[in-house]
């Protein structure tokens, strides 16, 4: 994979950067919830304006998440990334206005959270996150874990980097609201690192996403000090190589637009021979 895309024409890298852009923003955002189309996030994101009858709320959280990946993008050449990084990045990501001291924005959680998952005897269970107490110890660890990867990864060991932050990042929930886009969007910092488009979770596979983590949730205890990744992630990583496809497609698809370019600029009499 090309690092950053450098090797396209300004033109094409500009266009196809937007297109992760608006793919990654669209997925992450849908799965909790908002309502505009791919289309319309696209529209929104690119000209600025807001869409008929959609919800103001849906409009900002949209240009929450895309700011938000632009914050990710300037932590990717930090020496180090920090809770103070995490927390600018969530700020960005919680774009409701109403300020409530239990379930700040920009800090770790204060309060017990959890939720029902159902399993595979189709059975409502309610299952507890990380406790507050223990979520700045468990992400200190996490950051650790976060910071280890090597900043030239394989397509093989970037999935794997990715799966591990995702789900354990998920598993401790250290945020009062917004854990599963904030863990969507940090676990592709060493994807990012190694010159891969992001990883991206279709909507259309949001019930088999939850699903696999919730299954992962209610089978394996919550991580510790000693071990973050408990079990086998096997299923969930095959579930993510296979979302990752989307954003490699806009990727083939924009090498294939630049080797075609340079094909009639090679064909035209008196243009330059790479």
């Amino acid at each position: 994979m090309r690092t950053y895309f450098l090797d396209l024409d300004n033109d094409i890298r500009k266009a196809l950067i937007e297109q992760l852009r608006n793919l990654w923003t669209h997925s992450s955002t849908a799965i909790e919830g908002n309502t505009l189309t791919l289309g319309e996030t696209a529209f929104v994101l690119t000209e600025g304006l807001t869409v008929s009858g959609k919800p103001l709320k849906d409009h900002k959280e949209v240009e929450g998440h895309a700011k938000a990946i632009g914050i990710l993008y300037e932590m990717l050449d930090k020496e180090r990334i920090i809770a103070d990084d995490l927390f600018l990045l969530h700020k960005a990501v919680q774009t409701e206005s109403v300020v409530d001291v239990l379930n700040p924005v920009g800090a770790w959680k204060k309060e017990n959270n959890g939720t029902y998952h159902i399993d595979s005897r189709g059975k409502q269970l309610f299952v507890n996150y990380v406790e507050p107490q223990k979520v700045p110890s468990l992400m200190e660890k996490w950051l650790d874990m976060l910071n280890s990867f090597a900043k030239e990864l394989s397509h093989e060991d970037s999935l794997i980097a990715y799966t591990k932050l995702h789900i354990s990042f998920v598993k401790i929930h250290p945020l009062a609201d917004g854990n599963g886009r904030m863990a969507r969007l940090l676990a592709n910092i060493p994807v990012l690192r190694a010159g891969y488009p992001p990883i991206t979770i279709s909507n259309s596979k949001r019930f088999d996403y939850i699903k696999l983590l919730s299954d992962y949730q209610l089978k394996y205890e919550e991580p510790n000090l000693k071990e973050l990744i408990v079990g086998d992630i096997s299923e969930f990583k095959d579930f993510i190589n296979e979302e990752w496809k989307s954003s490699i497609e806009l990727v083939d698809s924009a090498y294939a637009e630049q080797n075609k370019r340079n094909s009639v600029a090679l064909a035209v009499p008196g243009q330059n021979r790479a």
